[in-house]
C-alpha cells in the first residue's frame, strides 16, 4: 500500500515551485537533508523519479508535472477545510500567496507590506510577480490564494472586488512637453512614437485600446520589460509611453520626463483583487483588499505631493 503524507506532499510543492532544495527547505522551515529524505521517500513509496537533480539544477520529471496538479488541489482542499475549521481564529495570520502584475507591483508593495505586517504581525505574505495570465493561472490551480491585476477576468469562477481606478497619463520627454497639445486627444500623432511594454503585459493591450487609431511606429524598434525601463528611454528622447497614475510619483522624480493628461474620458484601468470562488477564505480577501486601499491612499498622497515638487522646481528653471 502506498503511503503518502500530507507532509511530503507540502514539501513536494514547495520543491515545484522552488526548483531548488536549499529554497524549499528554507520556505518549509526545515534542513535540507530531511527535505531531501521525504522527497527520496516520497518517490520510494511511488515508485518513479519526481525529480531530475544534477549540479544545483532541479527539474520536475514527466511523471510529477503529471501529478502536481492533483497534489496542489488536494493540499488546497486541506487548507480550505483547516480555514473553515478554524473560522474564529485570527483573521489573516498563517500563509497567504499572493500574485501580482508588474505594472502595479513596485508602485504598491512599498507602502502596503509595511501596513500589513503592523496590522497583521502573525500574517506570512509571499509575493509573486508576473503577467496577469500567469498569476490568472495560478490562482486558479491553488498555487497562489489571491491576485491583484486590472479587469476584466476571463474565468467565471473567479470572484473579485475592485481596490481602484487607475488613470493613465502620457510619459513624454520634457522637452518636448511644450509642442504637445494637452489635453491629449487618442487620435494624437504624438502616439506614433508611443513605446509598449513587451508581449504578455496587459498594459501593453491597454494602450493599444486607446490609441487605437493611431498606429505606433516607435514598438516595432522598442520594447520594455518594466515601466521603470520605459521612463527612462522616454527621458533620452526614444519615445512617449502610457503610464498608470499609481507610476507617476516615479515619473515625476525623473527631470527629464514630464506627464501630460489625457483628453475626457480619461482612460483608466480597474485594479481588483480576484480569488478563486470557492475558496473559504473569503473574509481574508476582504481585509487585504482594504489594506491595499489604504496603501494606494497613501500612494495619491505622495503622488500630489511629487506633483507640486516638479512643479515648484519647473517654475523655478
Amino acid at each position: 500500500m502506498i503511503r503518502i503524507t500530507l507532509r511530503q506532499m507540502q514539501y513536494f510543492e514547495a520543491l515545484a515551485e522552488t526548483l531548488h532544495f536549499g529554497r524549499a527547505a528554507a520556505l518549509m522551515g526545515i534542513t535540507q537533508p530531511a527535505l531531501s529524505a521525504q522527497i527520496a521517500e516520497m518517490e520510494h513509496q511511488l515508485g518513479f523519479r519526481l525529480f531530475e537533480r544534477g549540479r544545483g539544477v532541479v527539474h520536475l520529471t514527466e511523471e510529477a508535472t503529471v501529478y502536481r496538479k492533483r497534489i496542489e488541489s488536494i493540499l488546497e482542499d486541506v487548507r480550505d477545510l483547516e480555514t473553515a475549521a478554524h473560522r474564529r481564529r485570527r483573521a489573516l495570520d498563517g500563509r497567504f500567496r499572493l500574485g501580482i502584475i508588474p505594472t502595479i507591483a513596485p508602485y504598491l508593495l512599498p507602502h502596503f507590506l509595511p501596513r500589513l505586517r503592523l496590522q497583521y504581525p502573525d500574517l506570512r505574505i509571499e509575493i509573486r510577480e508576473a503577467v496577469t495570465a500567469s498569476i490568472q493561472e495560478d490562482t486558479l490551480s491553488g498555487r497562489l490564494d489571491g491576485m491583484i491585476a486590472a479587469a476584466p477576468f476571463d474565468d467565471a469562477t473567479l470572484a473579485h472586488e475592485v481596490l481602484f481606478e487607475d488613470r493613465f497619463l502620457l510619459a513624454v520627454p520634457s522637452g518636448d512637453k511644450g509642442r504637445i497639445h494637452a489635453p491629449v486627444a487618442p487620435e494624437s500623432l504624438v502616439f506614433e512614437r508611443l513605446m509598449l511594454l513587451e508581449e504578455g503585459h496587459c498594459m501593453r493591450e491597454e494602450a493599444l485600446a486607446i490609441c487605437g487609431r493611431v498606429k505606433p511606429v516607435a514598438m516595432a524598434s522598442f520594447g520594455a520589460t518594466s515601466l521603470t525601463t520605459l521612463l527612462h528611454m522616454v527621458g533620452h528622447g526614444l519615445g512617449v509611453t502610457l503610464l498608470p497614475e499609481i507610476a507617476a510619483g516615479a515619473a515625476y522624480a525623473q527631470p527629464d520626463v514630464a506627464l501630460v493628461p489625457f483628453a475626457e474620458p480619461v482612460p483608466t484601468r480597474t485594479v481588483c483583487l480576484a480569488w478563486r470562488k470557492s475558496t473559504h477564505r473569503r473574509q481574508d480577501h476582504l481585509l487585504l483588499a482594504d489594506a491595499i486601499r489604504a496603501a494606494h491612499s497613501e500612494i495619491a498622497s505622495d503622488t500630489r505631493a511629487s506633483r507640486r515638487r516638479a512643479a515648484t522646481a519647473a517654475s523655478g528653471k
